[in-house]
């Protein structure tokens, strides 16, 4: 992934021994990007999880993207994402991608097809 520029955020990768020093709330799902197996890299130090992940910046395609908590088409659409808004892509599935506007969330899962292309 190339530099920083204003549409693309820079996340720090902490450094050192990382540990949480007590109980964390577990967040609701489609919140915060955080699920059992990986989690964004802004949340490392905050939240536990197998991997930690540094986004890939892609932009919601012409018709907006529907979020949905399971990659699935019967998997009801909890929110919506403008055309061209900032999409922080963490994981692909098959033809569904999964990620976030920014590590504050919402998170869920979207059709692949929803994204604008790469580089766009």
């Amino acid at each position: 992934m190339s530099g920083a520029t204003r549409d693309e955020p820079n996340y720090a990768v902490p450094q050192g021994v990382l540990g949480l020093k007590g109980p964390v709330e577990k967040p609701a799902p489609g919140t915060l990007p955080l699920r059992g197996d990986l989690a964004h890299i802004a949340l490392a130090g905050v939240h536990l999880a197998a991997h930690y992940v540094i986004p890939h910046q892609r932009k919601v395609g012409e018709a907006g993207a529907q979020l949905r908590l399971a990659p699935r088409d019967d998997s009801e659409a909890f929110t919506t994402l403008a055309p061209g808004s900032r999409f922080e892509l963490l994981d692909v599935a098959g033809e569904w991608a999964w990620g976030c506007p920014g590590p504050q969330g919402p998170s869920g899962w979207c059709k692949a097809s929803e994204l604008a292309p790469s580089g766009e």
